[in-house]
């Protein structure tokens, strides 16, 4: 009897420790989170919060006309304290887990970063799969209000021009909170950010006007990457300087680019295929850099007369004009960090590391105001051209002038 009495309570204490719902969160008690923007006001932090609508994005006309978004915005001495003050706002507590992009302000990225990275590394609620940008010429808050065509809440629509860009175009890069946090404690890299700015009519971008129009008046565009000492912000990388970076760092999945042709005229290609290797090396007492990039393209475009794509000749041409093309674009960007800004954004400091720890023991103390400006690097590209699209030698060659 005993036994069984005992089994018994063994049995309802095991299920006593399986009930669960004791912290459960309510769908219609939530105000869930899609963006997120942080300013600087004086010595406190302005966080805006970006919450969707449930009533006007869970049918296709909404039940009211509202903006299929809403934006909340409060100040206080830390980031946490700010977003709980939200709550005197939203008649529900903010939910984060659904975060797709934190927009940082170039102001605030001057003074620093560190501080609210704190928050959102600490918070159990936060994913670490949300994308950081700059803001270029406007406030954090001001970028979250803009109202934005096809995808109606503007942080997902800002998440997915992100990762389109990225695989598309170039210049633009993700960088997720794990990968900013891993760069900012690195010895031997310096931290980077994709720049966001609003291009036209800041004024009437908040208002339903703006996606009332086919062509609207205000637009939130990805623009040159931030480059960072620390944690912060010292200067950017144009669209050109963008590219290059994003082609040593291996991070380029397809682009569009052209070279001139011998006798005037474009020729537009698409890389469809590329592959960097980074490698370091120390000589002498002296550090260095040999990256390899090869480079697989499509023609896309020609814009020449008198060229004959149909001869081998032409096209080992190109592929020598492409490769000094690349060559010059990843130059630029180097070119750039070293001499303007002094900053090792490309991670040339842990390739020597990699390739000679006892060395980067005695560089790493000066690495980016010594050594990084004055490190050789040696870029070595390999183009190769695999299709000339459905024609072979322009129409263009038929025209008589």
């Amino acid at each position: 009897m005993k036994r069984k009495a005992s089994f018994l309570l063994l049995i309802l204490t095991l299920v006593s420790l399986l009930t669960g719902c004791w912290n459960r969160k309510e769908l219609n008690e939530l105000a869930i989170a899609v963006g997120m923007g942080i300013d600087k006001q004086g010595d406190q932090f302005r966080v805006s919060v970006q919450v969707v609508d449930p009533g006007e994005v869970s049918t296709k006309k909404g039940t009211g006309g509202r903006a299929p978004a809403t934006l909340y915005t409060s100040e206080a001495d830390t980031v946490f304290e700010a977003v709980r003050k939200i709550t005197t706002l939203s008649p529900r507590k903010i939910y984060f887990p659904h975060l797709r992009i934190c927009v940082i302000s170039e102001s605030m990225a001057m003074e620093g970063i560190a501080k609210p990275l704190d928050f959102l590394s600490r918070d159990h609620e936060f994913r670490s799969d949300f994308y950081l940008v700059i803001t270029k010429g406007a406030s954090a808050e001001d970028t979250l209000k803009i109202m934005t065509p096809l995808d109606p809440i503007p942080a997902d629509q800002l998440f997915s021009s992100l990762e389109s860009s990225k695989k598309n175009w170039s210049p633009s890069t993700t960088v997720t909170l794990d990968q900013l946090m891993a760069d900012l404690i690195s010895e031997g890299k310096q931290p980077i950010l994709t720049g966001l700015q609003i291009v036209g009519d800041q004024n009437s971008g908040d208002t339903k006007k703006n996606v009332e129009k086919i062509s609207p008046p205000t637009r939130l565009q990805f623009s040159g990457i931030a480059v960072f000492k620390k944690d912060r912000l010292i200067g950017w990388l144009n669209e050109i300087e963008s590219k290059g970076y994003n082609f040593i760092l291996d991070k380029v999945q397809s682009s569009v680019g052209f070279v001139d042709c011998p006798k005037g005229g474009k020729v537009a290609m698409e890389m469809i295929r590329n592959h960097t290797s980074m490698k370091g090396n120390v000589y002498r007492g002296e550090p260095r850099i040999n990256i390899n990039l090869q480079i697989e393209a499509n023609v896309g475009e020609v814009e020449c007369s008198d060229l004959d794509l149909t001869k081998v000749s032409t096209i080992y041409d190109l592929q020598k004009r492409g490769e000094e093309k690349i060559a010059g674009v990843m130059e630029s960007a180097i070119r750039k960090a070293q001499k303007s800004y002094k900053a090792d954004i490309f991670g040339f400091g842990e390739a020597i590391h990699r390739s000679n720890p006892k060395a980067w023991k005695s560089l790493k103390q000066n690495w980016d105001d010594e050594y990084f400006p004055e490190l050789q690097v040696n870029i070595k590209v390999d183009f190769k051209i695999r299709r000339l699209g459905t024609n072979g030698s322009s129409f263009l060659n038929e025209i008589k002038k």
